[in-house]
């Protein structure tokens, strides 16, 4: 797959992870963050994710990273790719940005994955050059060892661009699930409500996080439980989407509930901090 590109945007915790992904399976990356500290840690991170995933198989060795793997600062690097997928913050504004300007540098009928986690796709698509070049690409963290994605076909969504980023995603190993547009789509419509539910009950103090999450192991067949997962997503990410999900539907269910916004307000984000609603061994105590 080496001749083909994928440009990711934003070499966070998702952006480095799709790196990871892509290259494992030989596929040509261009990483762009207009952060240096970013782009300088990226490299790094990619080669450690790629160490764990191909020891828990999960991707094939041997791939070249120093040869498939780009760093830049700006978009117009995304030029030539085959696909684009965009994974900057959970914020309207920014993403809309750099939708636009990454389309404009691309050609018409390139693929624009946007990895919101719950803002409507079509919404974002007003701000890209050929709105019907963008669909929903809902990544799971981390995307290198999680195969499924939710893919949001919005209501403008070209349907040959659609068939080219699920041939994309086959390609990568995944099992990508289509649905339609909609704050949220499916799994964070549901999922943030539950998170928020759990962080609730342990607010009130009916039970401790250990024992919400133990609850959803044991008797419901979850593989961490909804507060442990909240820790996984990272909290910042959880509050930022019950926010969009909360101004687009006026549902109170997604309104943050106030031990969010603590553990947020103090650096407590999760497994990337050492600490959310577990402890993780680093970062804040």
């Amino acid at each position: 797959m080496s001749e083909r590109k994928l440009a990711v945007i934003g070499a966070g915790t998702m952006g480095t992870g799709l790196a990871t992904l892509a290259v494992g399976h030989g596929l040509g990356v261009v990483l762009v963050d207009d952060s240096a500290e970013a782009r300088d840690r990226a490299a790094g991170v990619v080669r450690q994710n790629l160490r764990m995933a191909q020891m828990l198989g999960k991707l094939p060795g041997g791939a070249p990273l120093d040869e498939l793997l780009a760093l830049e600062a700006d978009p117009k690097a995304a030029a030539g790719a085959d696909a684009v997928v965009e994974c900057v913050v959970e914020r309207p504004g920014t993403k809309a940005e750099v939708l636009a300007a990454v389309s404009a540098a691309v050609g018409p009928g390139t693929p624009l994955l946007t990895n919101t986690s719950a803002i409507p796709v079509d919404e974002l698509a007003t701000a890209a050059v050929r709105p019907a070049d963008v669909l929903g690409a809902h990544f799971m963290n981390p995307p290198y060892l999680i195969e499924g994605v939710e893919v949001v076909r919005g209501p403008r969504t070209a349907p040959g661009v659609l068939e080219r980023a699920l041939d994309l995603l086959t390609a990568l190993g995944r099992k990508p699930v289509v649905v339609g547009d909609g704050p949220g789509f499916v799994v964070n419509r549901v999922l943030q409500r539950m998170i928020n539910e759990a962080a609730a009950i342990v607010q009130e103090g009916l039970a401790t996080p250990e024992e919400v999450d133990a609850l959803f192991t044991s008797c419901l067949g979850h593989r961490t439980g909804p507060l442990a997962t909240g820790d996984l997503i990272g909290l910042d990410n959880v509050v930022d989407t019950l926010h969009v999900l909360h101004e687009r539907t006026g549902d109170d269910g997604y309104r943050p509930c106030r031990l969010l916004l603590e553990k947020v307000e103090q650096g407590r984000f999760g497994r990337k901090t050492g600490s959310g609603f577990h402890a993780y061994g680093t970062g804040i105590a």
